[in-house]
């Protein structure tokens, strides 16, 4: 969230260029028994207008879902938001070595907050230059107001998102239609994210009473700045409803306390809750908690801060094994 203006146009600019200038490694291996599989869909939201543009036509948001291949489940289900300039590929090793244990994980791309999206149809939209430029004037410790309005607008978008394509996900299991309709266990669901889209996972475990678990990856509580006095966020007083792990890297772990919208991050490590949990990832930066680690260690390299001295595939190992029994514990064990 720190990066300038011009560092996210270099974010853009190699992204777009990277997999035509360096090979990639692919994806981790799945460690569970489960063979995974994968559905592409896009979902029109008929209750919102696309707000980015001058269409006039209904937001449509991709999604991709990995699960167990060839079983009747029903599965635990997990929703995943991207970060700032991600993708619904941004965790692709994660996602599927959860489908390999028994779950339902599905990854959604926002339109024009993601770098690109590729609906079904083929059709390709951009990620928006006015949300870019937004990216590079937030500064909390200097315009909390600005980057409280700023906040609120991301967080309305991605949690709109995310409450709609649940909702279909969750209506279809009802009515048994074939997109994946007799694997998802409507009563188990959790909702995961990196870095901006953990802020909307964490907003969703805020608002929504069927969570029951919630994943963040490097992630303020933005949904729960509620105002600005004294020039220091204020947030929603009550405790936090839903049980959470907050996986940090180097790039957050040691600032928790400077950072104006990691205040409820922080207060949280002095708390004793079994239902909150906090690991730290040592040796390795921001976007190495993503696969961006492995398929383009060289931009991982460039752009995070500290440097990375873990082994990549070893890091997000580590995370997928946390993420794994934290989502056990709450998804899986309590139902025996």
């Amino acid at each position: 969230m720190a990066l300038r203006a011009i560092g996210w146009l270099l974010l853009f600019l190699l992204l777009v260029s990277a997999a035509l200038l360096f090979p990639q490694r692919g994806p981790l291996a799945p460690t569970g028994s489960y063979a995974v599989a994968t559905a592409q869909y896009t979902f029109a939201d008929e209750t919102r207008i696309e707000a980015y543009g001058d269409t006039g036509t209904f937001r449509r948001v991709n999604v991709t879902c990995w699960y167990p291949e060839g079983t009747r489940g029903p599965w635990p289900l997990i929703v995943f938001s991207h970060g700032a300039l991600g993708l619904r590929t941004s965790n692709v090793s994660l996602y599927a070595d959860l489908a390999s244990h028994g779950y339902v994980v599905c990854s959604l791309d926002h339109p024009y907050h993601a770098l690109w999206t590729r609906d079904t149809d083929g059709r390709i939209t951009l990620v928006d230059r006015g949300y870019m430029a937004e990216l590079g004037r937030e500064e909390a410790k200097t315009d909390k107001q600005q980057s409280l309005a700023y906040y609120q607008k991301w967080m309305a978008t991605r949690m709109g998102d995310l409450n709609f394509v649940l909702d279909t996900l969750l209506a279809g299991a009802a009515d048994g239609a074939e997109s994946l309709g007799g694997l998802i266990d409507v009563t188990r669901i959790g909702v995961m994210g990196h870095s901006l889209g953990g802020a909307a996972a964490l907003g969703l475990g805020r608002q929504r009473s069927d969570i029951s678990a919630v994943v963040a990856l490097e992630a303020p509580f933005m949904f729960d700045i509620i105002g600005v006095e004294k020039d220091e966020f204020v947030f929603i007083r009550a405790d936090y409803p839903s049980p959470v792990l907050n996986v940090y890297s180097d790039a957050s772990w040691g600032h928790l306390a400077e950072w104006p919208q990691y205040a409820r991050n922080h207060a949280l490590l002095a708390e004793s809750k079994a239902s909150v949990r906090h690991v730290h990832i040592a040796g390795i930066g921001h976007l190495a908690l993503t696969d961006l680690a492995l398929s383009h260690p060289w931009l991982v390299w460039l752009l995070d801060s500290p440097k990375p001295t873990r082994d990549s595939a070893e890091s997000l190992r580590a995370i997928h094994a946390v993420c794994l029994e934290f989502l056990d514990r709450y998804l899986k064990d309590q139902q025996k």
